[in-house]
């Protein structure tokens, strides 16, 4: 059997299929929850492999303007499926290559970057710079592991300034207090604001 590639759609597609999911958290964070009561509504969000995109109502009902993409059609149908009348806000699509069509005020992320191979990872920040407005922000849950086998895939000691600095710097740094297991003592939940 070929080794798997968690870089190609049908890595995802399959685990989505079979519900080998141990990333999700069945529901939205408290610390999210935190973050939406304290900003203002009607600012513009990206959620890059959104799975089964129980943020993304959350984001509705603060009043946000959403974009949830995953390039796995199985995610895509999960979320439109608990999205009911906002399915509309999910899209299959590749974040490194489609076209938004206008700038965001947020990136969140969530089990994004840790999906992504390391391979992929220099593109990363390049990429969600590209996606906001000037001063725009990155902001969610970051994996720290010093493991090389993944996914997920943990940043190292200082590998996200070295991934993020320069382009961005950060504003808010905290450990997360409840975590799926897979991630357990392990998540931060950090905001970036996007250098002019």
């Amino acid at each position: 059997m070929p080794k798997e590639d968690p870089a190609q759609p049908e890595f995802w597609e399959r685990r989505f299929r079979e519900g080998v999911t141990p990333w999700d958290a069945g529901g939205v964070p408290p610390r999210l929850q935190d973050f939406l009561a304290a900003e203002p509504a009607a600012q513009r969000v990206l959620i890059p492999g959104c799975g089964s995109g129980y943020e993304i109502r959350a984001f509705i009902d603060a009043g946000w303007s959403v974009l949830a993409v995953d390039y796995a059609e199985a995610a895509v149908e999960r979320a439109r499926a608990l999205l009911g009348p906002h399915a509309g806000c999910v899209r299959r699509a590749d974040f490194f290559s489609f076209d938004p069509g206008s700038p965001f005020d947020l990136v969140y992320e969530r089990a994004f970057l840790c999906a992504l191979p390391r391979s992929l990872w220099d593109s990363y920040a390049p990429r969600v710079a590209e996606m906001l407005a000037p001063a725009g922000r990155l902001a969610g849950f970051f994996f720290f592991d010093e493991a090389d086998r993944g996914p997920p895939f943990g940043l190292k000691p200082g590998e996200i300034q070295r991934l993020l600095d320069g382009r961005f710097h950060r504003e808010a740094d905290e450990a997360v207090r409840q975590s799926v297991p897979v991630f357990a003592g392990k998540e931060r939940w950090q905001v970036w604001r996007r250098a002019r």
